[in-house]
Order: C-alpha cells, then structure tokens, then sequence
C-alpha cells in the first residue's frame, strides 16, 4: 500500500507541476525601508542576511538580487571546500567556515550535501614538497588538519593517479586536509534563502541595485531597478562587480575581475572519491554525485564580465587532467560555464567597512568564494550589527592596500583555489 501511494503521490504532483508545493522563501515586494540592505543573492549575500537575523537580532532586512537566487558566482564554481591556507589570518577566516560547514546541514535544517572527502595539494618538485611542508605546518601551529604524504601514499590512495617516476611531472608527494570537500553550491544558496526567509528576510529578485542615496558621507539607501529603498546600513556583496557598485558610492577598489571557467564530463560510475589538485600542471578535479567529473583551472587572463571563457583555458586545463589522470583520455565532456571573480592584488578578500559611513563591503575573494560562505556571512553580518570589524577580519580591510599591510596568499591559492 506504501508503494502505491508513493506512486500515486509523485504522479499526482507531476501531473500538477507541483503547484501545491510550498515556497520556500517569500517572493514580496520591497519596502520603503529596511534596517540593513544586502545587495547580492548569492552565497555570501545571503548568509550574511541570515546571521543578521539570527545572531544579531535584525527583523527588518532586505536581500535585493538583480537576477534570481544563486543565479551567479554560487552556481558556477567547483564546490570545494578546505581552510589549508598559509598564512593564519586567511586560514583562521577559512576555517571559522569550515566550522560552520560542519554543522550547516543541521544548522540551515536543509541538506547541503557537504562531503568531507579529502583535498589533495599535489607537489611536482623538490620547491613544491618544501612549500607544502611549511603550509602543513603553518596549518598544525593554526589547529587545522594536515599531512604531508609521499607519491606511494597518494598511489594507494587515488589509484587512477599517475604516479609514475616517467611522468612529464612526476608527483613527489601531496599535501592533505582531511576535513576538506566538497558542498552542493545551490543547495547551499536555497538553504540561506530559506532559513533567512523564515526569520523574516525580505528576499527580493529581478532588482538590480543601480546606484546609492549617500548624504553627509553617509549611506540613506539604494537606487534599484523598482525604485528607491531607504535603508540604514547596506552591505554590498556581488563577487566580480564590486567595483561597478563601488563606482556608483563614488569610490574605486584595488580589483581586476576575470573569468573562471570550469566544465564537467559525461556521468561515470564512481572512480574519485577525493579532491585532487596541481598548482604545477594547472588543474584540479573531483567526482559530483551524479558522476561527473567537475573540471577546473586558472582565470582567464583577461579582464571582463563575461560568463564564458577561451578555449585555450580549457585545453590546458585539459591537458593538465590527462598529465594526472591517463585514462580520463576516453571521457566526454558534457558542458562549461564560467564566473567572473575578483581578484586583488594580495589574493585576499576585502570585508568590512568602507569611506561611506554605513556602507560595507564584501569583494576580493578571487577564486576561493564558495569555501568561505558562512563564515564570510558570519563576520560580516558582526560587522554590521556592531560597526566594528570582527577579529577573525580585522586584517581584511580595504586601508591594507594603502598601509601596505597585505597578507599574500598567491602561493596557497592553489591554482584557482
């Protein structure tokens, strides 16, 4: 009987085109004023108004998005999730978000399909195996997981891996981060859409942010695409055009946005269970539930706001995975896409506060966004409530780039990682 009313069930919902389901956010029209504006319906964006709620108190907060929930950078990037970086301001940041990657499934009450897989940082040479030492052990002095381990590890561990001492860049060893992964990127968008939803957020789509209400040096509010919307705080967090909002405050940001490709393969059967990545030959992979094999590189060299890419991206990105993975030769690819990203001169993000009073922003996070979602969402939204930086970033301000206060993590980013 069960089984019949399951099929009578999903049949009947089916025919119905599942018009009876519930929303799972509201869809209102905005009002004349909020305490707090989020201007960005991505991961970071939403998270932030989320913690705006929870943490803070705030029950009248907006999240504008000029085109649909996850609709952007959220949903075009390669879902991994580590916080082995090297120096201990980013990795503290990226590890608060680990932290909150663990229990985010239970936390948002919705599965975000988080898997503690393992990410593998490859070393093709004898500077490689040195760098990762000292990152293994910068993260151990910081409390964070990692391993060094050796090319006869690496072959048990991942057995398509070329671990050949014939190889065109043999593999010398790795470093490992254990607790590191993988997440589901709409997953992740629906669940802060929802659970900020149910606190009382505003979440408004198709309104895109056209410009700011600033007196006295202070933000008033927002000029949208459905009128002007009064607000005392807003928080500006729109990943490769933060520095066309930050144009309309009347300010400039020391970015340069490019394009990110990535594409995946035909669905296979399971072959990968881990994160694998190369700085050296430019690549990195891992194995989505559905099978595919989820491809990515470096930024496209030049700078734009397109959502596509040059071939030769994907050729070396290519030819990098084949170099690593042989028999992946044979294997179709199934489609691309690209994000655009912002990357700044140190590869380190800029959160906080900016030279309009009220004003934040959220940008500079280059190709390592997704990873760091809730906890960028988590000290941002402190900064806001307390118009104060939160210690974790503190060190992630836009006055670095003039004090010369910089915190390189060029070398642990990892490709686009």
């Amino acid at each position: 009987m069960s089984g019949r009313y399951s099929a009578f069930s999903l049949l009947s919902n089916a025919l119905q085109y599942n018009r009876k389901w519930p929303r799972a956010w509201r869809n209102p029209q905005p009002k004349a004023h909020y305490d707090a504006i989020v201007v960005g319906g991505g991961g970071h964006g939403l998270a932030t108004a989320y913690y705006l709620a929870k943490e803070h108190g705030y029950d009248n907060v907006a999240v504008l998005e000029k085109g649909w929930i996850g609709g952007g950078n959220t949903g075009r990037n390669t879902t991994i999730v580590r916080s082995n970086y090297l120096w201990t301001e980013a990795s503290l940041m990226y590890e608060k978000s680990m932290k909150l990657w663990e229990g985010l499934s239970a936390e948002l009450n919705y599965n975000v399909m988080f898997s503690q897989r393992g990410v593998y940082n490859l070393g093709h040479s004898l500077q490689d195996m040195r760098d990762i030492e000292r990152r293994v052990a910068s993260n151990r002095l910081n409390g964070i997981d990692a391993q060094v381990v050796s090319s006869k590890q690496l072959g048990k561990a991942i057995p398509g891996l070329n671990t050949s001492a014939s190889a065109r860049y043999p593999i010398l060893g790795a470093s490992l981060q254990p607790r590191g992964g993988v997440a589901r990127h709409d997953a992740v968008a629906w669940g802060f859409a929802r659970a900020a939803d149910a606190l009382g957020v505003d979440i408004i789509q198709q309104c895109e942010v056209t410009g700011f209400d600033i007196q006295g040096g202070r933000v008033r509010g927002v000029k949208t695409s459905q009128g002007d919307i009064a607000a005392d705080k807003v928080a500006v967090v729109v990943a490769g055009h933060a520095s066309v909002l930050a144009g309309y405050a009347g300010f400039r940001l020391p970015l340069e946005s490019h394009p990110l490709q990535a594409f995946v393969s035909e669905p296979l059967k399971p072959v990968l269970d881990t994160v694998v990545m190369s700085n050296a030959v430019h690549g990195y992979i891992s194995q989505s539930d559905k099978g595919e094999l989820v491809v990515g590189a470096g930024i496209d060299s030049y700078v734009g706001y397109g959502q596509r890419g040059s071939f030769q991206t994907i050729e070396h990105a290519l030819q990098a995975i084949i170099e690593l993975f042989p028999a992946f030769s044979r294997v179709r690819l199934l489609r691309m896409w690209a994000g655009i990203v912002d990357v700044s001169p140190d590869a380190c993000p800029i959160i906080g506060a900016t030279p309009v009073q009220g004003l934040y922003f959220n940008c500079g996070w280059g190709t390592g966004g997704f990873k760091a979602t809730p906890g960028s969402g988590w000290v941002l939204a402190h900064t806001i409530a307390n118009d104060q930086a939160h210690e974790l970033n503190a060190p992630f301000n836009l006055e670095r780039f003039a004090s010369g206060a910089l915190i390189d993590e060029h070398g642990a980013a990892a490709v686009a990682h």
